[in-house]
């Protein structure tokens, strides 16, 4: 009975699993019929399908013709700007800094002031100043060793004169600095006009070529070194004793020796040399005269960018300038060359300002405050670290970019070339010629530029305000471009070189020659404005003066060319034993000795 159910059970499992077979069977059948059945009509219909479907397709096309941007409206440089130029917000996904071509319709003038014909330059002397014929000593004489580059040597060659006449001293021409990072050979009368120096100066302070010989020898002076910042009572007290009993003292490392507070008719003597008795030489006046042509005959108004970005002083100032492990390696080891610098806090020295903008972001400034990609722009500078790559987001942002290299000849400039001196003069005369000038530092040059420029005219003079922009720049990723651009202008006020900006008596002389401006007539009625447009000015010129009162604390220190070097050079030693010979500690902020 068992054997017979069980037989049963195993012919219904087969008979089950039979049926299953079968039934999946007849689906597949159906599911090829199916397929051959699409095939057949997709086949029959392919001529069809493929018409529509092109045509859909040039249907797009002419979609996106229709509704996309000219060519034109898109920047041409945004390739080549980095990545944190192009900013998107995560919400739509829509690029917001989008950097324009033009500069914007602003309600002001770019090329000029309009506040300048109210003041001009005036440096002659009072009735109380006494001449040289009746203050001179005989058998007195002051010699000056200028150090640094040509602008640093300038700041003691014109305050040379002052100490000579304070001293009732004649002045030996002076001395220009071989030895330095510069290894500049030439003289004072290779680089400036000897003859119209002394005889432009001839009332003030008398001046010879050299030393007179004693007995038929050569005079030895006696060497001596000041402090910075040396005023009337310092030079008498110091410095007279040693003159009266030796006859003949040279100050080594002349350079910001002399004190910026001096009564009215010094600080005028100071204007009566530095912009009207120490000029160039003839040929450095002819070429630099014939560089301000060519721009002219390229554009009627032109820029002046004085561009420091040497590998060397970006490696001296310790900040950071975007370049990653690579920049940090690479300028690391140029640091070492020097052997007294502390360890460098990038984050402290761009957050004071005391960093140097990158080209990109001398770019960006200028942009925002309304020069548009078709401004003509003259770029005075040295070796810039990354070479064309560092150089493509100014580039980009103004093609039309110049230098004494591209519009003047390998032969034109043959003269000069091998003398730094002599290349600076050139792009001096430029910078000052030119209808506004800016400068992505605070150096010696951008100071006697910024200074000479009020003097003649007060022509717009661009001072980066680097504490501020140093923030704007890094949160411009937040912001679009209109939002960017009006807080530029807003941050620059006060500082565009516009008259008394920075009141008198605050930072360096050479760069506020405050005791040579004199008000024009007229000037009360300017001075009429509303209320609120003086409380505007009000708090721009104290902004503008809390940043000159941060540079003055640190423009006295040792530049980066005179802190120890691997090759430099000793020096002979004081020979007045009077005098201290503790070594100045170098500092990071006088690091831009042009």
């Amino acid at each position: 009975m068992m054997l017979t159910n069980l037989k049963q059970l195993i012919f219904s499992l087969k008979m089950k699993r039979t049926r299953r077979e079968r039934n999946n069977n007849i689906h597949l059948h159906g599911s090829n019929d199916f397929c051959i059945g699409l095939n057949r009509i997709l086949w029959r219909n392919r001529q069809r399908i493929f018409s529509f479907t092109s045509g859909c397709l040039v249907l797009l096309f002419f979609v996106i013709s229709v509704f996309a941007p000219p060519p034109d409206a898109v920047n041409p440089f945004l390739p080549f700007l980095p990545l944190h130029s192009l900013v998107r917000k995560e919400s739509n996904f829509k690029a917001v800094f989008q950097v324009p071509a033009s500069g914007g319709n602003l309600d002001r003038d770019l090329w000029s002031s309009s506040l300048s014909k109210f003041y001009y330059g005036c440096s002659n002397a009072s009735n109380m100043f006494r001449t040289a014929d009746v203050k001179t000593h005989p058998n007195r004489y002051l010699l000056i060793s200028a150090s640094g580059g040509l602008n640093q040597q300038r700041t003691g060659i014109v305050d040379s004169v002052v100490a000579a006449y304070i001293l009732n001293a004649t002045l030996v021409i002076p001395k220009l600095d071989q030895r330095s990072y510069w290894k500049d050979k030439s003289g004072f009368a290779e680089i400036f006009n000897v003859d119209r120096f002394i005889s432009s100066l001839s009332r003030d302070v008398r001046i010879v070529k050299e030393l007179p010989l004693v007995g038929g020898k050569p005079w030895v002076p006696r060497r001596m070194s000041l402090p910075r910042k040396c005023n009337e009572k310092c030079y008498l007290s110091r410095v007279l004793p040693v003159l009266i009993k030796k006859n003949a003292v040279e100050l080594r490392k002349f350079d910001y020796r002399l004190s910026n507070r001096l009564e009215t008719d010094l600080q005028k003597l100071r204007c009566r040399v530095n912009y009207h008795a120490l000029t160039f030489t003839d040929p450095i006046l002819h070429m630099g005269r014939l560089l301000v042509e060519r721009m002219k005959k390229k554009t009627k108004h032109f820029i002046a960018l004085h561009l420091r970005f040497e590998p060397d002083m970006l490696a001296f100032t310790g900040c950071d300038y975007g370049g990653g492990e690579k920049e940090r390696k690479e300028l690391g080891a140029i640091r070492r060359r020097w052997k007294t610098l502390h360890s460098s806090n990038p984050a402290k020295m761009r957050r004071q300002g005391r960093c140097p903008l990158t080209p990109e972001e001398i770019g960006l400034l200028l942009r925002a405050l309304g020069f548009g990609s078709d401004v003509h722009i003259y770029v005075a500078s040295g070796e810039v670290y990354g070479g064309e790559e560092t150089l493509a987001p100014l580039k980009a942002l103004f093609p039309n970019y110049h230098s004494k290299e591209t519009i003047a000849s390998e032969k034109e400039l043959a003269p000069f070339s091998k003398f730094s001196g002599r290349m600076a003069a050139l792009d001096y005369i430029v910078c000052d010629k030119s209808d506004v000038f800016v400068s992505n530092n605070n150096g010696n040059m951008a100071r006697m530029l910024a200074g000479r420029r009020k003097y003649f005219g007060h022509k717009p003079t661009i001072r980066p305000n680097a504490k501020k922009l140093y923030k704007l720049f890094l949160a411009r990723n937040n912001m679009t471009w209109d939002e960017f651009a009006s807080q530029v202008r807003a941050f620059q006020t006060g500082f565009m070189g516009e008259p008394k900006e920075v009141k008198p008596g605050r930072g360096e002389f050479h760069e506020n020659p405050h005791s040579c401006i004199c008000e024009a007539e007229g000037t009360e009625t300017f001075k009429k404005q509303t209320l609120d447009d003086l409380h505007e000015i009000e708090y721009n010129i104290r902004d503008a003066a809390e940043a000159t009162d941060e540079q003055e604390t640190t423009e006295y220190d040792p530049d980066w060319t005179e802190v120890e070097y691997l090759d430099n050079t000793k020096e002979p030693p004081d020979t007045d034993s009077n005098v201290s010979n503790k070594q100045e500690q170098p500092e990071l902020e006088e690091l831009f000795s042009d």
